[in-house]
């Protein structure tokens, strides 16, 4: 067999040529999709169980009876930014291992450490277990963030990507709606004693989440990946099966692709090549995906993990019912990606992108003056933030979407980990350790500060989407991104 050179340089002993990603991309909407969005995108509502429960329940977790010496500060501080750093690690780590053995064989692994880890969280005795197992836990996610949006943009067709992508990211609010009216019930000593509500809550995690191991065991590996790595048989016969379960739904004839693409088979792809083509080949794409998820990691930040601590201490509301308050805003930030959403795939990204991060900026500085000048209550201040998260969680979906699909198929899964493992770590650890004090302290000075500081950076990083943004809208991976082992006659 003649040896064979592909764009990365690498030497392959084969190619193949397929029509897969203009199968795949050419099928109407159906049941087969609504199992990848379920099997898949319902664990970022685990995710936001997880990220809200913590946030409500620090006050009792740092009160008497609770079965744990901890502060609150140090719930909201040093156990987010351990959560945020396990994501970090976890996405880097589960990255590379999804790109090299698969989608399915990670999206596995990962959901089944977070269920092992959530599982002996809600066992905690000491800080220091909390801490661990609060790594462990966001160690998992983090390999999710990197193997689920991998899978879900090979897999959905390019005239929805945009749409399904932003709302699957954003049904982590979704479970921020549900663990805080769980924290509701859970932190009432009426109903469970102190020290064992707050387990409870974790514990609903690892219901959650066999509920959605059960689904996920459904979803095929990605065809996309399937061809790149020798088994283009598979991805045929799997393609072939998804056409015919379509057909049988729709009651119509699939029309023939008239696309196909030819690359050079491979099997492992370097840290070295994947770092090269990102910064050498995409500079622009790279500033961009950091720009991005740095300026939401912050904005999130400024806002989120203070936020039951704001409400009790500039407000005076109890620790019991903040999660009624936290309830409306993750709503909010549902509607956001659910509502807007469409708009990414037909206004088209760079207007949307640019368009939600710095109108969410300007309206949290509006707030932070508003809040600095004492003339909110509650409620109002509540409202406020419904706003301003309404457009930044449709900005903040939309990161993740953008970094899983303007890099080449084989850097993807990397691609992901590595912009969200640096720009999450960038705000996010960092993020937490800073708010923590600024929003605690009691000084309303400091937590207008906190809120400046990441509407800053969520203005600057819409600047940059307005310059940098990819026109992605409606096109096949493979144009947006060739692969890097496509055949030079095909590129």
């Amino acid at each position: 067999m003649t040896e064979l050179r592909d764009r990365s340089g690498s030497r392959n002993t084969g190619t193949v040529t397929t029509k897969v990603p203009a199968r795949l991309d050419r099928l109407p909407w159906s049941r087969w999709h609504w199992m990848i969005v379920v099997g898949l995108g319902t664990v970022w509502i685990l995710d936001g169980l997880e990220v809200t429960i913590v946030g409500n329940i620090a006050g009792r977790l740092s009160e008497d009876g609770s079965g744990l010496s901890i502060t609150d500060a140090q719930v909201t501080g040093v156990a987010a930014a351990l959560y945020v750093a396990g994501a970090c690690a976890g996405a880097l780590f589960f990255g590379r291992l999804t790109d090299l053995f698969g989608r399915k064989k990670l999206f596995l692994v990962t959901l089944g450490l977070y269920l092992a880890a959530t599982a002996l969280t809600a066992v905690s005795f000491s800080s220091w277990w909390f801490f661990l197992f609060r790594f462990l836990t966001g160690f998992g996610i983090g390999g999710e963030y990197a193997a689920i949006n991998s899978a879900i943009d090979e897999l959905i067709p390019s005239k929805y990507r945009g749409r399904v992508d932003l709302i699957i990211n954003g049904s982590f609010w979704l479970g921020a709606v549900a663990g805080a009216l769980l924290s509701v019930v859970a932190l009432d000593t009426d109903v469970f004693p102190a020290w064992l509500g707050w387990r409870l809550t974790f514990a609903l995690g690892v219901v959650l989440g066999l509920v959605i191991l059960l689904v996920r065991r459904h979803v095929p590996e990605s065809p996309r990946w399937m061809f790149l790595h020798g088994k283009d048989r598979e991805a045929e016969e799997l393609v072939t099966d998804v056409e015919r379960q379509v057909e049988a739904e729709k009651g119509v004839r699939l029309p023939e692709p008239d696309e196909a693409i030819t690359v050079a088979r491979h099997h492992s792809i370097g840290f070295g090549l994947i770092a090269r083509t990102v910064f050498r080949s995409y500079p622009r794409r790279a500033v961009l995906g950091l720009a991005l998820f740095i300026g939401q990691a912050f904005l999130y930040n400024a806002i989120t993990f203070g936020f039951g601590t704001i409400l009790i201490r500039f407000f005076d509301v109890p620790s019991g019912v903040t999660g009624y308050y936290f309830a409306v805003i993750a709503f909010g930030n549902f509607l956001g990606p659910l509502l807007l959403g469409r708009f990414f795939d037909t206004v088209g990204r760079r207007p949307m992108i640019a368009g939600t991060y710095v109108l969410s900026g300007l309206l949290l500085f509006g707030t932070a003056w508003l809040f600095g000048a004492g003339r909110l209550t509650a409620v109002t201040m509540t409202a406020c933030w419904c706003v301003v998260l309404f457009f930044a969680s449709a900005g903040a979906s939309s990161a993740y979407l953008t970094v899983s699909e303007i890099f080449p198929m084989e850097t993807r899964a990397m691609a992901i980990a590595f912009f969200y493992a640096i720009g999450t770590a960038a705000g996010g650890i960092s993020g937490p350790l800073i708010f923590a004090d600024l929003t605690s302290s009691g000084v309303r000075a400091d937590t207008v500060l906190a809120f400046c500081t990441g509407a800053s950076l969520m203005v600057a990083a819409g600047l940059v989407a307005a310059f940098f943004a990819v026109a992605a809208e409606g096109r096949s991976l493979e144009r947006i991104a060739a692969p890097l082992s496509v055949r030079s006659d095909t590129a």
